[in-house]
């Protein structure tokens, strides 16, 4: 854990096969990172990109893309899981996550069947399987939680959409202990993306002379905020979409922040090496109950419409994860 003190974690928002056999363990043996997440947008960076791949692409010649992708996929993922497998079995952490297809992100038995069978053929403790926070991803958030799979909530812009996973979560734990009553509870994460809310933001909030770069701070603090009044023990908040993009803002503007008690910050390598090589330390921060509130009440009254936003980046998230998905299936070709 990054920092012990207030129960913080540094997650590594970035796969890909070098990676993971050099750079990853040094950023383990240094506490810090203890976790990873990968996504599809990662995943097509690393397999079209990166030569790691060569001699796997050539062997599984002949498989259709989809076998193709998996079997990189689960390749890179089991061995994040094995390098990180003594954290987690310590209990620091130590989660490496994989998202289901996002086509599948409206069909929930889908979602659930595939988030079943990834966690089975990956074959390790501690993988989390990335659930799309749609109205489809709440039953298989619930479901496969229940069942004992660790899952990680994606795409969270909304107060609505954090409440549908505190919910579901809630559900699957009381599933969990009734068939398991001295089991230990599954993970879940809540994954709140941050920056994206500035970058669709910023250049609007400019021309009525708003203060920029704070709405997606604030409405993480928000949703920060319902999840741990939830006081469910096994879920945690991780932030993400952390990154910055531009000059305007310091690289790590989005850890520094978020840097909350009982938090993960997944995060770019990048980012990460900006934040530990800063020579200013980072500090806790307090929430700010009444700034919240009232920088949302002044958002309002100058027109924007926060909940029409979250929809939107919401729709714009899903796309560019399929996007990303079907660019990597039309390579592997």
């Amino acid at each position: 854990m990054y920092m012990n003190s207030i129960g913080f974690s540094l997650w590594c928002d970035f796969v890909e096969r070098s990676f993971l056999e050099g750079e990853f363990g040094e950023l383990l043996e240094k506490n810090i990172v203890n976790a990873a997440t990968s996504n599809p947008s990662i995943f097509k960076s690393a397999f079209l990109t990166s030569k790691a791949y060569a001699n796997d692409k050539a062997l599984l010649g002949g498989k259709s893309p989809k076998k193709i992708y998996e079997s990189l996929a689960i390749s890179d993922i089991q061995l994040a899981a094995s390098k990180l497998l003594p954290l987690y079995e310590k209990g620091d952490d130590g989660f490496i996550s994989i998202e289901v297809d996002p086509f599948l992100c409206d069909d929930a038995s889908a979602t659930i069947e595939e988030g079943r069978r990834l966690f089975k053929a990956i074959g390790f403790p501690n993988v989390m399987i990335k659930v799309p926070a749609t109205s489809a991803g709440f039953v298989a958030m619930e479901k496969l939680l229940g069942e004992g799979i660790n899952v990680n909530a994606t795409l969270i812009f909304s107060p609505t959409q954090t409440k549908g996973c505190l919910d579901a979560f809630a559900k699957a734990n009381k599933h969990f202990l009734h068939h398991n009553p001295e089991g230990k509870l599954p993970s879940g994460v809540i994954s709140i993306f941050v920056s994206r809310f500035d970058r669709k933001l910023d250049e609007e909030l400019k021309k009525i002379d708003f203060v920029v770069s704070r709405v997606g701070i604030m409405n993480a603090i928000r949703l920060y905020e319902m999840i741990e009044a939830c006081n469910l023990p096994n879920i945690r908040t991780l932030f993400a979409s952390t990154g910055v993009k531009g000059d305007l803002l310091r690289a790590d503007y989005y850890i520094r922040e978020l840097l909350f008690k009982n938090s993960i910050n997944t995060a770019p390598l990048s980012t990460i090496k900006d934040f530990i090589d800063a020579k200013d330390s980072a500090q806790e921060i307090k929430l700010r109950k009444d700034e919240v509130k009232n920088f949302f009440d002044s958002l309002s009254a100058n027109g924007i419409d926060m909940e029409k936003v979250c929809d939107e980046l919401m729709e714009e998230g899903l796309v560019a994860f399929k996007e990303a998905f079907s660019e990597i299936l039309v390579a592997l070709k």
